[in-house]
């Protein structure tokens, strides 16, 4: 088949899978029409077949119509070849002749969609929507307004509770700060005005594209709801997408959006509106949930959002996710906490590709390359130093409680300890960082750890019991372990006072866990202290610890934290800078009493420091020689006489030994084609097995897969009866590749409706490629293949990583690599290491 043909049959496809119509049908009339009005029946259309694209005048181009049958766009296409900007010209001629605004330029494998009201043409991955475009068309930006809007203090306040500063208890300096607070009114700080000009000078500028570095606690959300408000107000976008990373963020994020800005604009979680999101003006959703089988590319047009902002910019477009984050054209902004240069003294040539410090190094500087800041200087920045210095932020002091094992071994090399096996004696285990999540140490380390915080945690400065605190642990288990540790300790220290509510666990498998997170920081879990009695009003939690994993990492806010916990090894720079985070913001511990004149008092004691307690030297790891604050020596193993341990928690069996038996005699019996009728029917019981599961349930409710896949390798797989396992489902399905649990659980749960096969999934792979890198039109034939091949074959990595290049003489992909520049032939390797999971690929 022609080039030519090959060409308008991708464009064909891509145009229906768009929705438009080249034919009357039971969705409405042809919203196509062929170029000069040529007209051709359904048959011919079928059996064109080679000789498709010619006829009489010439090459066949598209008129995209619109409801009403005007024209609205003119699709120019080109040979595969060629470059799809080469026929920007023509095309924009025939658009103005037939008052068409919009131009889509596409040679079937590379696609522009062009604006001639908005400046250059943008890459898209795939065609807009009728619909979408229709709506578009009503939009008319105005940058001029965008750059000359006044930001005030009250830019949020204002929109909140328009009549605000004419209200008597405003005008009163006596009522005015409890009216802000009965209000909840939301004032810009001067760095927070700094960070929307910074916005506003970049548009004059002649940007479309921003990055904000801003400490964890300055109010990105703020923020970003001023910067959407400015966005909507001036007309300069009709509609805003605001993707997070994390499910338990999003409610957070919509909940923000809600209290600073309903009165003027509507604000929605996308999964609860998926029929009228088109109503509101911020649409918020997790990156996580458009990436499941490219559901981004069906759900949304190039042109539905206007303005995109990134939560946390380094995970939500990190890798795969940034197609998300490209497929949509227009302004985008990113926010992140975690600073280029806090890596700065880290050498890449002498740290392993392993250590996810060089990986997040990488996504780092491809953050900054994607916001156009390669120079390392953000569009605006407020650092964690600057944040304290101004009053806004506080820092820690850093408690050194040091094991013999450390973040640096397990990175490196690894380290030998003791575990507890399942009859409760103990060994000896080397440990690494890839399986440390999995395993961890006896009891007695725990029961270490926990001494040592009870005993020297920062004490809350009203009722002098311990400080509201959160413990990160290494796995759901160990969390369970350290809870009941915690409790026992809590009922001997500090007897009939917390009734096994001292410390509560908080991890996906709990129930109603994102209620708990939020009652702790309400200071409502379990109800209200009753520590000190002399302060029975004093609105602070019975709840003192919680105990988590990964849940209250990012975005969590609690502003009277005063100890956080590393009961475990970070390995992700991103990680520690957020879980520092937890507590460094500024926070009164106030009460009030009544006087002996009958007078009411308030008591106010600023938080001045919050404790930082490392285990495993973390921020050795992080910050090289780190000067610890405070140096804790560790008691020792086996407790004194005078103050024993409390009886250690049963031990939590992680896995369980199959005694099966001995191989007695062994048949082989060859199998059709279609397979055993048991093999069809094995996926069907597999899935209604696990439907079964209340846990599991739970668990995609909230979006939690990886907890989802915990429970089903220790609960459901190879257990007797079934001895249900990965190879044996794939078998079954008779897909011709390897499957992950993730897109298993997808499909039991509806998320997809299918499994892709190998070639499909390759040709996602290099959408995502091109959506990324944007190669010129002339590589994108010689990277296609060449990405597929080294993804699918272990030859082709071999020869890159040894480069063995005269091996390639042989090899059928020997004339794509050579017409690949060296910037190609090192990008595609870096790609697939790092973003493209080759264990799907293997057959």
């Amino acid at each position: 088949m022609s080039k030519e043909a090959t060409s308008r049959i991708k464009i064909n496809k891509l145009l229906e899978e768009a929705g438009w119509r080249f034919f009357d049908d039971e969705n409405g009339p042809a919203n196509i029409v062929l170029e000069n009005n040529v007209k051709i029946s359904k048959t011919k259309f079928d059996s064109l077949g080679n000789d498709f694209e010619k006829t009489t005048s010439g090459y066949i181009d598209f008129l995209l119509l619109d409801i009403k049958s005007f024209p609205l766009a003119v699709l120019e296409a080109k040979k595969e070849e060629k470059n799809p900007l080469d026929g920007k010209e023509q095309a924009r001629r025939y658009a103005q002749s037939c008052n068409a605004r919009y131009i889509i330029l596409s040679n079937g494998n590379l696609h522009y969609l062009w604006d001639l009201e908005r400046g250059n043409p943008n890459l898209i991955t795939s065609f807009p929507a009728q619909e979408s475009l229709q709506k578009h068309k009503s939009f008319s930006p105005n940058p001029a307004k965008l750059i000359d809007e006044l930001i005030e203090p009250d830019y949020i306040a204002i929109t909140q509770k328009p009549d605000y500063n004419t209200d008597p208890r405003w005008l009163n300096e006596n009522q005015k700060e409890q009216f802000i607070k009965d209000n909840n009114l939301k004032y810009l700080r001067p760095y927070q005005i700094k960070a929307v000009q910074a916005i506003q000078n970049s548009v004059h500028n002649g940007n479309s594209r921003f990055l904000f570095e801003m400490a964890t606690g300055t109010g990105k959300t703020l923020v970003a709801a001023a910067i959407a408000k400015l966005f909507l107000r001036t007309n300069n976008a009709s509609r805003v997408l605001f993707l997070v990373d994390r499910i338990e963020l999003e409610d957070q994020a919509w909940k923000s959006f809600v209290r600073y800005l309903k009165n003027d604009f509507s604000t929605v979680i996308y999964k609860q509106n998926r029929s009228n999101w088109k109503n509101a003006e911020i649409v918020v959703t997790t990156i996580q949930s458009l990436l499941v089988d490219n559901k981004f590319k069906r759900l949304f047009s190039p042109v539905d959002f206007d303005l995109v902002i990134s939560d946390e910019a380094h995970r939500t477009i990190g890798g795969n996710s940034r197609a998300v984050f490209e497929y949509f054209i227009g302004y985008k902004l990113g926010l992140t906490a975690t600073p280029k240069n806090y890596l700065k003294k880290l050498d890449p040539a002498k740290i392993s590709r392993k250590d996810p410090r060089e990986l997040e190094r990488r996504i780092l500087l491809d953050t900054y390359k994607t916001f156009g800041c390669e120079s390392g200087d953000p569009t605006f920045r407020y650092s964690l130093i600057k944040g304290v210095k101004d009053g806004y932020l506080i820092n820690p002091i850093v408690a050194d409680a040091r094991t013999e094992i450390t973040t640096q071994l397990l990175s490196d090399e690894g380290y030998s300890v003791l575990v507890e096996t399942d009859d409760g004696k103990e060994a000896k285990e080397l440990f690494f960082q890839r399986d440390f999540e999995r395993k961890f140490f006896s009891n007695k380390t725990n029961l270490i750890f926990c001494k040592t915080f009870i005993e020297n945690a920062l004490k809350d400065p009203l009722t002098g019991e311990t400080g509201k605190t959160i413990i990160f642990c290494v796995s759901q288990n160990h969390a369970a372990k350290i809870t009941q540790i915690l409790n026992l300790l809590a009922e001997k220290h500090f007897p009939r006072k917390y009734n096994s509510d001292f410390a509560v666990q908080i991890t996906s498998r709990i129930k109603n866990a994102q209620d708990y997170t939020i009652n702790f920081s309400n200071n409502n879990l379990n109800g209200h202290t009753n520590y000190n009695s002399e302060l029975d009003a004093y609105k602070s939690g019975k709840t003192r610890v919680c105990v988590t994993v990964g849940m209250m990492t990012t975005g969590y806010d609690c502003e009277d934290i005063l100890n956080l916990c590393l009961m475990r090894p970070i390995f992700s720079p991103t990680d520690f800078i957020q879980i520092k985070g937890r507590g460094t913001r500024t926070y009164d511990f106030s009460y009030k009493r009544r006087s002996s004149f009958g007078e009411m008092v308030e008591i106010n004691i600023p938080k001045e420091r919050f404790k930082l307690f490392d285990f495993f030297a973390n921020c050795e790891y992080f910050e090289e020689k780190f000067n610890y604050d405070e140096i804790l020596k560790l008691p020792p193993e086996t407790a004194g006489t005078h103050e024993p341990y409390p009886e250690p928690p049963p031990p939590i069996k992680e896995y369980e030994n199959l005694n099966l038996d001995p191989l007695k005699s062994m048949e082989e019996t060859p199998i059709g084609f279609k397979g055993m009728k048991i093999d069809r029917m094995y996926f069907d019981n597999f899935a209604d097995t696990v439907r079964q599961q209340d846990e599991v349930q739970e668990y995609i409710d909230i979006g939690d897969f990886i907890a989802a896949e915990d429970f089903i390798r220790n609960e459901i797989f190879n257990k007797p009866e079934e001895f249900y396992n990965l190879e044996k489902l794939r078998k079954a399905v008779q897909v011709d590749r390897r499957l992950s649990l993730r897109e298993i659980i997808e499909l039991i749960f509806g998320f997809i409706k299918r499994f892709k096969s190998k070639d499909e999934l390759l040709d996602d792979e290099f959408d995502k490629f091109i959506s990324i890198h944007k190669p010129e039109s002339s590589d994108i034939l010689p990277i296609k293949n060449f990405l597929k091949a080294y993804i699918t074959d272990s030859k082709v990595r071999d020869i890159i990583e040894k480069r063995q290049f005269a091996r390639f003489a042989t090899h059928p992909i020997s004339d794509d690599f050579r017409s690949l520049g060296t910037k190609w032939r090192k990008i595609i390797p870096e790609y697939v290491k790092d973003y493209v999971p080759l264990n799907s690929f293997m057959s």
